[in-house]
Order: structure tokens, then C-alpha cells, then sequence
């Protein structure tokens, strides 16, 4: 690892200085003024703190016999914001001497830290951190070092995926997202499950992201039993995909939870199955059912399709007929809810941030490096979120009537 070597500045003429810069590389640059600057200012401070421990200054006569003197200077290389340089730390004869704005050993007074977790959050490679710093700061930085700087995130990542949640939460999405990881030298397929919650104040809150083999039942009824272990004690509607399974996992662990099957992803399956040249006038007739304004409307509807397209597509209607228990809970509803609770759409959107910020990996090298990236990229998303969720107070006091006994309202 090369230093650059740094030109001394009077520190009195900094106005001469700034005089001479006509670029930002001459302010900003692998040996622009901010760093030379920097050099300078620290190793003043450094004198001052050894003035200090000592009890007077350099070439004073108070330091004759008085116990201890400097014994000349330490030169290390220190990585700074601005890139790095050496640094002269005086020392004592005694050794006695403990300097407090760079420490002994420490090399790193920049926030490295924390530009190499932020740009891994947004999807840069270790190859784009690495070259993005030696470019703007003449630094090499390892891939080792790299990640164990983002290993570091683990730690949070474990503390936010056990924190206590909120007792209620009128609303839960369930969702899955899947990625290529390789585990015990084979590369599978794996499930990123989120649940994704409305609050009694209309916040959303990212419950959890767990990292699974394969998109299961029998996983997220195991998700269910970890958020009433981490405090929720009820849901009032859950929206979910069509997951066979699925609504009886949530029902295990949240009887008074009401269902709701993703109206799209409903719609996304039938049309599978519909002859291209068929399927404009079925998005007709099916349309008639779920945009309905009542449910009775919507089965007479539903009951019109059937007869209309059962002898050619059975295996669709059955869907429709079988599920219809939990495709019709929005139903009772008023509009500006059913827009809400009809689609996952609010998570699906969630999932397309993380692709955005996942687009450049393939394949990751194991579930650790999965759930470190979406919890990053997690962060940085909620930060947008500080609005609660469109008419919220209307759908509250709707749920307050509905739900009598379970929501309770400051008021």
C-alpha cells in the first residue's frame, strides 16, 4: 500500500492557498489543499495534546529534569476522507504518552465505514467499491476489507429482526421474493419472505425478511409463530398470494385474522391458462366479477363467467369457486380500503426495490450476503416512508366499527 507524499502548508497563508485552486481535485484531490490541511492541523493538535501530557511546550526550559521528554516522532500511514497520508505522532521517552484525537494503532480516521456499508446498499459490487474509492480518494481498499466492513451489519441485522413489534396491525402483507445463492457448493433457488405491516397510526414497517429454501407453507406458518413471539397478538386482514396453504398457516397462529388473496396474482394465474386469442374477451367478463360493487353481484357475475367459460376452461373457474371465501373479503368494504387490501401490490413494489439494488448479483455466496444487502437496502427505503398510508383516518375509524374490541383509538 503506497502513501502519497504530501507537500507541507503554512497554515498562516491558507488565503494563498485557496487562491491557487481552480479545481475541485486541487481542493478535494489525491494532494489537495482539505488533505494537506488536514495533515498539517492534526499533527498540531497532536503537539498540543503532548505539550499537555508533558506539562510544557517544545524547547521549554520548564522541561528540564522534569522526569520526561519527547523522544522524537512515530510516522504511520492514516486513511482519512480525503485519502492517505502520513502522520508524525510525537512520543515521550516514558511512553506514557496517550494521544486522544488519533490513538495508538489507529489508522482509520476517516468514515470509511460507513461510504463502503452506503454504497453497498445500493447494489455497488465489491470491484465498483473498490475502484470508486481509489478513484476519489487514492485508496485500496481490499475485498477482504470490504466485506469484513459489511459483516459488521450483522450484528444490526440480528437486533432488527428480533425487536418487540407493535400488538396490532390492522394490516400484514405476506410476500416472497426469490434469489440464486450458493450453499454447500450448489447453487439453489431461494425464498426472501417479507411481511410487510400497516400500523394503527397508517405507517408501514417491515416486520422481517427471512431467507428460506423454497416459497412453503409450512415456512411462513413458522414467520406467524415468530411475530407473536415477538409481540403481535393480532391482525386484522392479511393479504396474501395464492400459496396453497397459505391462509390455514395465518389462521393457526392468528384465528380472528381475515384472508385476502392477491386479486392480481388470481388474475396473473387464470390468464396461464387462457388461449391468447380468448384471453381480451375473458379479462371482460372476469373484470365484471372483481370489480363488482357488492359481493352478491360479483357471485352472480362469477356464477355468468362460469357458464360462459367453465365447458372450456374448468381448471380456471374451480380456482375462482374454490377460493372464493378468500378472494371476496374486500368486498365489504368501502373503496378506499378495497384499494389497499385487494393486491400485495404495496410489498410487490417493496420487491422491486430490492431488485434495483440486487440487478447486479446474480447469484449470491450465501444466505448471510442475501439478508445483509436487503436489510440495508431496507433502511434506506423506509427512510422515504413518513407519510402514513392515503386515508388512513378514514380506514381506522372503519376498522374501530368493524373490528369492535380490537382496535382501540386515542381519542
Amino acid at each position: 500500500m503506497t502513501t502519497d507524499k504530501i507537500d507541507p502548508i503554512d497554515l498562516d497563508n491558507i488565503q494563498n492557498e485557496l487562491k491557487n485552486c481552480r479545481t475541485m481535485d486541487d481542493l478535494t484531490g489525491k494532494n489537495g489543499l482539505l488533505k494537506r490541511l488536514l495533515k498539517d492541523t492534526m499533527e498540531k493538535i497532536l503537539e498540543a495534546e503532548m505539550n499537555e501530557s508533558l506539562g510544557y511546550k517544545k524547547y521549554s526550559a520548564e522541561g528540564k529534569n522534569s522526569g520526561n521528554s519527547r523522544n522524537g516522532k512515530t510516522c504511520k500511514t492514516v486513511k482519512s476522507d480525503f485519502g492517505e497520508f502520513s502522520l508524525e505522532t510525537p512520543r515521550d521517552r516514558k511512553g506514557e504518552f496517550e494521544p486522544v484525537l488519533v490513538k495508538k494503532r489507529q489508522t482509520d480516521i476517516s468514515s470509511f465505514d460507513e461510504k463502503i456499508i452506503s454504497m453497498y446498499a445500493k447494489g455497488m459490487t465489491v470491484r465498483d467499491i473498490q475502484d470508486h474509492l481509489n478513484d476519489l480518494y487514492g485508496v485500496d481498499v481490499s475485498p477482504t476489507m470490504i466485506s469484513t466492513i459489511t459483516d459488521k451489519v450483522m450484528s444490526l441485522v440480528t437486533e432488527w429482526q428480533s425487536r418487540p413489534l407493535h400488538a396490532l396491525y390492522p394490516i400484514v402483507f405476506f410476500d416472497a421474493i426469490h434469489y440464486k445463492v450458493r450453499s454447500e457448493g450448489k447453487v439453489l433457488s431461494k425464498a426472501a419472505y417479507t411481511c410487510l405491516g400497516v400500523d394503527i397510526h397508517g405507517r408501514k414497517e417491515i416486520l422481517g425478511i427471512w431467507i428460506g429454501e423454497n416459497e412453503g407453507a409450512h415456512y411462513w406458518l413458522a414467520i406467524c409463530n415468530e411475530l407473536r413471539n415477538r409481540g403481535v397478538e393480532d391482525i386484522l386482514i392479511a393479504c396474501v398470494d395464492g400459496l396453497k396453504g397459505f391462509p390455514d398457516a395465518i389462521i393457526t397462529v392468528f384465528p380472528k385474522t381475515e384472508i385476502q388473496l392477491c386479486i392480481i396474482h388470481m388474475i396473473r394465474n387464470s390468464l396461464k391458462y387462457i388461449a391468447s386469442k380468448y384471453q381480451k374477451e375473458f379479462m371482460g367478463d372476469l373484470k365484471m366479477v372483481y370489480k363488482a360493487p357488492t359481493e352478491e353481484k360479483a357471485r352472480l357475475e362469477l356464477k355468468n363467467l362460469g357458464q360462459k367459460w367453465g365447458d372450456r376452461y374448468p381448471l380456471v373457474i374451480k380456482s375462482w369457486e374454490k377460493n372464493w371465501t378468500n378472494l371476496s373479503t374486500y368486498f365489504k368494504y368501502p373503496d378506499s380500503i378495497r384499494r389497499i387490501i385487494y393486491t400485495t401490490n404495496a410489498v410487490e413494489a417493496l420487491h422491486r426495490q430490492f431488485r434495483k439494488v440486487t440487478k447486479n448479483r446474480s447469484l449470491f455466496p450465501s444466505d448471510e450476503a442475501l439478508l445483509k444487502i436487503l436489510f440495508l437496502a431496507t433502511r434506506d427505503i423506509t427512510k422515504k416512508w413518513t407519510m402514513p398510508v392515503r386515508d388512513w383516518g378514514f380506514t381506522i375509524s372503519q376498522f374501530a366499527v368493524m373490528f369492535e374490541g380490537r382496535v382501540i383509538l386515542d381519542i
